[in-house]
C-alpha cells in the first residue's frame, strides 16, 4: 500500500510518498518520493492576514503538480493538512475550497491541538516511560507537549514560530504566556525532563552537531551550534553549511525558541528523532486503512 502525506506549513510546504511494509504497531514505512518546496505562506500571513494573490496561484499550481505525483505513483491514501498560516489566515478556507473545486483535493486546515496530536504520534515510539517536553516549532506556531509516566498530561499550541519571530510578528505578550505555561506545568515531582525536538531546523542543528541517531544533545551543545551559524553570512549558510535559503535565515529564530522552551523547563538535553507532522500523518493514515478493512494479510 503506498501513502502520502502533503504538509502545508508556514515556511514551505512538504509532500511524502512511502509505501508500507509493515502496517502493523510499529509500522514500517519506506520513502518513495519527497519533495519541499518554498512557498512561505507565513509572510503574507503573518503581516496582512490574507494569502496574496501571487502566493495563491503559486499555490493552486504546486497543488496540481502534488496532485499529479500522487496519480503517477498510485497512492492508494493521501492527506492534505495545512497549519498556522491558513488556519489564521482570512483567505485560508476560501483558498481550500478552490483548490477543491478545481482539483478535487480536500485540503484539512487543522487546529494547534490537532496538528500536536498528529506528531505525538510519529514520536511516541522514541519515548521511554521518562518525562518529557516535546517541542515542535513550525514557522508560525510552537506546539509543547509534556509527557510523565509515559501519557501525555498537557498539551499547548503558541503562536510563535520561527517566520513569526523572524518578521517580527510575534509579541512580549506571547513570549510571557508560554513561559508561564512551562515553568506552571513542568513540575519537579515529575522528576528529571528531557526536551524532545521536532522541526527541520532542530535537525540541521542536530546534523550540525554531528550526533548519532538515538542519542541526545546538550543544551550547550544547541547554544554552541547556534553561535557557530550566527558568525556565518547567509551565503556561507546556504554554501557552506547546506541550507536551503529558507532555512537559512529562519534557523537562528528557530534556535532561540527550543533554548528558551528549555531554559524555562530546566531541561539540560534534547531528542531529536528526525519525525515530524507528515509522519504523524502517515501514521494517521495506515491505521485508518486497518480500521476499514482495506488491508489484506
Amino acid at each position: 500500500m503506498k501513502l502520502a502525506a502533503i504538509d502545508i506549513g508556514s515556511n514551505a510546504i512538504r509532500l511524502q510518498i512511502s509505501t508500507v511494509l509493515n502496517h502493523q504497531t510499529p509500522a514500517v514505512f519506506k520513502k518513495l518520493e519527497y519533495v519541499r518546496f518554498p512557498l512561505r505562506l507565513g509572510h503574507d500571513v503573518f503581516g496582512t492576514n490574507l494569502i496574496s494573490d501571487k502566493s495563491k496561484q503559486t499555490f493552486k499550481k504546486l497543488m496540481k503538480a502534488y496532485k499529479l505525483l500522487l496519480e503517477l505513483y498510485e497512492v492508494d491514501d493521501y492527506m492534505f493538512c495545512a497549519t498556522s498560516a491558513m488556519r489564521e489566515s482570512e483567505n485560508g478556507s476560501e483558498l481550500a475550497q478552490e483548490v477543491f473545486e478545481e482539483l478535487g483535493v480536500t485540503i484539512e486546515i487543522i487546529d494547534g491541538n490537532r496538528e500536536a496530536e498528529l506528531i505525538n504520534r510519529a514520536i511516541a515510539s522514541y519515548l521511554a516511560n521518562d518525562t518529557y517536553l516535546h517541542i515542535d516549532v513550525g514557522g508560525g506556531s510552537t506546539e509543547l507537549n509534556l509527557y510523565a509516566h509515559g501519557k501525555k498530561i498537557k498539551t499547548r499550541s503558541f503562536k510563535i514560530g520561527s517566520v513569526r519571530v523572524l518578521e517580527h510578528h510575534d509579541s512580549p505578550i506571547m513570549w510571557e504566556d508560554m513561559e508561564h505555561w512551562v515553568r506552571e506545568n513542568v513540575k519537579k515531582l515529575y522528576g528529571k525532563v528531557t526536551a524532545v525536538g521536532t522541526g527541520g531546523n532542530i535537525s540541521k542543528i542536530f546534523e550540525l552537531g554531528k550526533m548519532k541517531v538515538g542519542k541526545t544533545m546538550s543544551l550547550k551543545k544547541v547554544k554552541e551550534i547556534r553561535g557557530m551559524i550566527e558568525t556565518f553570512t547567509m551565503d556561507e549558510r546556504i554554501y557552506k553549511l547546506q541550507m536551503n535559503p529558507d532555512r537559512a535565515d529562519v534557523i537562528i529564530p528557530a534556535s532561540n525558541i527550543y533554548i528558551q522552551v528549555m531554559e524555562w523547563a530546566h531541561a539540560s538535553n534534547i531528542l531529536v528523532p528526525e519525525v515530524g507532522l507528515k509522519d504523524g500523518m502517515l501514521l494517521h493514515l495506515n491505521e485508518r486503512s486497518l480500521k476499514q478493512g482495506k488491508i489484506n494479510f
